[in-house]
């Protein structure tokens, strides 16, 4: 049995208590290198003006990004899932330091593209071993830890629009350097975190557990693989519908609503406040209600808001939006606890191909969407997009909790 199997199960058991003074750092920490991240679509409005790029060239910039975040996570995941990397956190935060850096001076299209893949590596690093740290700081309470860890996440994501108009507006590209300040804040504070987590491995339980009843048979190995590419399908509808909102339809309000860049941001904001908030309240929710219930309610919920959007007046949408923001990311963290349960032991794994894929569907949803809005239209995308949480009905073919328990029993 490897290092970090012998921790993941009986290590949280072993205490039976939740690390809170650790989740809450780790949250904030996450807060942090998302808030790093978000400076990049904070920039689309900048950028396109000043440089003069089209929807498609800003959807390959978030492409760049999120598609290396989505890649390499899923992999780096599953080597320390081998082998435990503490200080990976506060090294992954250096790229994300050296990303910024470059994005606030880079002259060209091209050396934009190369920012923001130094920022997407850095994410990759981060995100798997975060989320094992909250993991192991869970206790009992794995659906609350990870909604602690998921919220830092999501709020930091929420502060591109704000960002935008209050930095970026006022000091244009040039004012993204004010961020290296934060990313140095954040591994600082992610070196606290590594000394921790150093620690804990000392705590490895010497007796390993019984290999009994742990290889699958056949058909429970078909019926694994069909429930994560159900999850994989679901977290896909999800972050199409979010990379629409969150990188266009700034955009689409400011051409309907004749609203300026600030008005748009502050619009945006408020949905991806309104999220975050979501995703912290998904965690206890479906600790007490089930992962599967929170899951489904969270996108077919959100659809018929997400669909009349568009075709409200400004003051109904924005409380639609809010809604929609608030109901859609209840599943955010329960998405990536349901995976680590249907594939007990490969925390980092899971954690990686979720939280990645979302970046990697993200990634491809920017780009298609971009070039869709540039083919039909801005305004037709934006009504199409409404559309994809009615995916969430199939959330019904996925393996309720119980049969979870019964399959890792």
């Amino acid at each position: 049995m490897n290092q970090v199997a012998k921790i993941q199960q009986p290590l949280a058991s072993k205490t039976g208590s939740t690390a809170y003074r650790i989740l809450l750092i780790m949250g904030f920490c996450h807060l942090l290198n998302d808030s790093l991240q978000s400076v990049v679509p904070a920039m689309f409005p900048i950028l396109e003006k000043s440089m003069h790029l089209s929807y498609t060239q800003l959807g390959m910039i978030a492409f760049s990004l999120n598609i290396v975040a989505s890649i390499l996570q899923p992999i780096f995941g599953s080597i320390t899932d081998r082998k435990p990397f503490p200080f990976a956190l506060p090294i992954g935060l250096t790229f994300t330091l050296f990303g910024i850096f470059g994005l606030a001076f880079a002259p060209r299209f091209e050396l934009i593209l190369l920012s923001v893949i130094f920022i997407g590596l850095g994410s990759a690093v981060f995100h798997p071993e975060g989320s094992r740290v909250a993991y192991l700081g869970a206790g009992s309470r794995r659906g609350l830890a990870q909604s602690i860890y998921q919220v830092g996440g999501n709020t930091g994501q929420a502060l591109a629009p704000l960002i935008t108009a209050l930095i970026l507006v006022p000091l244009g590209q040039k004012g993204a350097a004010w961020f290296t300040i934060v990313a140095a804040a954040a591994v600082a504070l992610l070196f606290y975190i590594a000394n921790w987590y150093s620690n804990r491995l000392q705590l490895l339980p010497v007796k390993k557990k019984e290999n009994k009843g742990a290889k699958p048979t056949k058909a429970l190995s078909k019926s694994i693989y069909f429930a994560l590419i159900l999850i994989l399908f679901l977290i896909f509808a999800r972050s199409w519908y979010i990379s629409g909102i969150t990188n266009y339809y700034a955009f689409y309000v400011i051409d309907k609503y004749s609203l300026s860049i600030k008005a748009s941001q502050i619009l945006l904001f408020a949905f991806l406040v309104s999220g975050a908030v979501g995703t912290f309240f998904g965690g206890p929710l479906a600790d007490r209600f089930g992962r599967k219930n929170i899951i489904f309610l969270s996108l077919i919920g959100a659809a018929p808001f997400s669909i009349l959007i568009p075709f409200m007046p400004l003051s109904i949408a924005i409380i639609m939006l809010v809604v929609t923001g608030f109901i859609l990311m209840l599943s955010f963290s329960v998405t990536v606890v349901y995976a680590q349960e249907l594939v007990p032991g490969k925390i980092g794994t899971m954690a990686g191909l979720t939280v990645g894929l979302a970046f990697g569907m993200g990634a491809i949803g920017s780009v298609g969407l971009g070039s869709l809005a540039d083919t039909i239209g801005l305004t037709k995308t934006i009504i199409m997009t409404g559309f994809l949480p009615l995916l969430g009905l199939t959330t019904m073919f996925l393996p309720s909790d119980q049969k979870l328990k019964e399959w890792n029993s």
